[in-house]
């Protein structure tokens, strides 16, 4: 053991203890991996490698840099090999799965997020260090691949789609098994059409893109949040399916995972906090002539001030106020949510309904909602989900009754916001970021080359495999 591993330090216990004769390699894998996480420890190497010592970047003060690293991964991995090194007997494998890492750019990821420059290098790091790099960069290129470079954990309260959970210190001890260990970690990645559609544009725009060509590298840029947008979902999308894209202001309806209906929507007003957010719920049931409950904090900035300039306003709008504050307009063709409201129970308590206000679906800008989404043909809808002609659909309306009408099977619906996708025509489409959450996103994929992306991705053309 080098005794360089005194300067590591572990957590609250204080610094590594010296390396002695007797310390067993298990110990020093161990305290390693949770150094390297606790301390930023790879992404701390900012300067030439040392050969004689692993030193400050594993130091418990260490600057951090855009890198990932997840300490439970390195842990879970290393458990499942007795806390032995793995990749000094494994340089095939670590050298094929090295040079996926550093063509992470054709998933619009930023190699520099798992440390390309060091793993250009590795050859003139110290072993322990060489290891621990190797196994944090292939882990956090998993990660990335099987949830997104940005996680849930990361993004905001509003951006909630995530898909099914994933072991990547699993699938990696899984990928050195097999002959092919790029093979195993790249089918992490989402294969939806539109990531393939995407995939294909990031290479076309990459190839011919001119030399600082603003055009192109925005374009680059959108392509790249997409993707990571692609893999937020699930990597099984349910065959039957509501897919609303609050960037396109659409609704689709999927059988068998093909469009058999499509009508306008109107979503959430550009302001964040009345911002149509992205999440998957259920729609179990319809609502025929539902009642409108405006919440306490809307029925005061928007409807205590009418009333105050207008004594009548409840009576006129067929209102009454509640004793919670909230206010409740009663069911009819002139109600808020209109004749139908699609119950699909969430936490944002946002719901797909009619409106009595069907001028708006002609404006190409829909965004004028609380962050509820108004569908500008529900009875076909509802007569679709609901497996029933129109004409039914019709007759429990005209009932004139509130009444909750289960579905035949509950149907998946999936809120996103995209703003690369493919239509139901099976071409690339592009929209505006109006509510600009691509930037964010942006910056969170950007590593170390960040101050020249997404130029970036514009330099690096396709080349042949071989050892990085």
């Amino acid at each position: 053991m080098r005794a360089s591993w005194h300067k590591v330090w572990f957590g609250a216990q204080g610094p590594w203890a010296p390396a002695r004769a007797q310390m067993s390699r298990r110990a020093t894998i161990a305290g390693g991996t949770t150094a390297l996480a606790a301390a930023c420890a790879l992404g701390g190497c900012g300067a030439e490698p040392r050969s004689d010592a692993v030193g400050p970047a594993f130091k418990r003060d260490a600057a951090p840099v855009p890198a990932r690293h997840d300490v439970g991964l390195l842990q879970r991995f290393y458990a499942r090999h007795g806390f032995q090194p793995v990749w000094t007997t494994r340089q095939t494998q670590a050298n094929s799965l090295a040079n996926a890492v550093l063509h992470a750019d054709d998933h619009g990821l930023d190699p520099e997020l798992f440390h390309a420059d060091l793993l250009r290098r590795r050859a003139a790091l110290p072993p322990l260090e060489r290891e621990l790099l190797l196994s944090n960069a292939f882990l956090s290129y998993a990660d990335a691949l099987a949830r997104g470079a940005v996680p849930v954990e990361r993004r905001k309260d509003n951006q909630t789609l995530t898909p099914e959970p994933i072991d990547a210190a699993a699938v990696l001890d899984a990928a050195i098994g097999k002959p092919d260990p790029v093979a195993v970690i790249e089918a992490l990645a989402p294969t939806t059409p539109t990531c393939r559609m995407l995939r294909q544009a990031l290479r076309k725009y990459r190839s011919g893109a001119p030399a600082g060509d603003k055009a192109t590298m925005s374009r680059l840029r959108k392509i790249a949040v997409n993707l990571e947008r692609q893999r937020w979902l699930p990597r099984s999308l349910p065959p039957d399916r509501v897919w609303v894209n609050v960037a396109d202001q659409r609704l689709v309806l999927y059988r068998a995972d093909r469009p058999v209906f499509s009508t306008r929507v109107v979503v959430g007003q550009d302001a964040e906090r009345n911002q149509s957010p992205e999440f998957r719920a259920t729609i179990d049931a319809s609502f025929f002539n539902p009642p409108w409950v405006i919440p306490s904090d809307i029925a005061s900035e928007e409807i205590l001030p009418k009333i105050s300039h207008d004594p009548d306003y409840l009576t006129r709008n067929n209102m009454v106020m509640l004793a919670n504050g909230e206010v409740m307009q009663r069911p009819g063709p002139d109600a808020g949510l209109g004749l139908i409201m699609f119950d699909m129970p969430n936490q944002f308590e946002v719901y797909l309904h009619d409106t009595p206000d069907q001028y708006i679906f002609r404006r190409d800008n829909r965004r004028i909602s609380h962050g509820c989404i108004r569908v500008q043909n529900p009875r076909e809808f509802a007569a679709l989900l609901m497996q029933q002609p129109i004409e039914a659909i019709d007759r429990g309306i005209a009932m004139g009754s509130t009444t909750r009408n289960q579905l035949p099977r509950p149907v998946p619906v999936f809120v996103v916001y995209q703003t690369a996708f493919v239509d139901t025509e099976g071409a690339l489409q592009f929209c505006p970021d109006f509510y600009n959450r691509d930037g964010e996103i942006w910056r969170q994929l950007q590593g170390r080359s960040r101050e020249r992306a997404p130029e970036a991705l514009a330099d690096r053309r396709p080349t042949s495999p071989g050892l990085a």
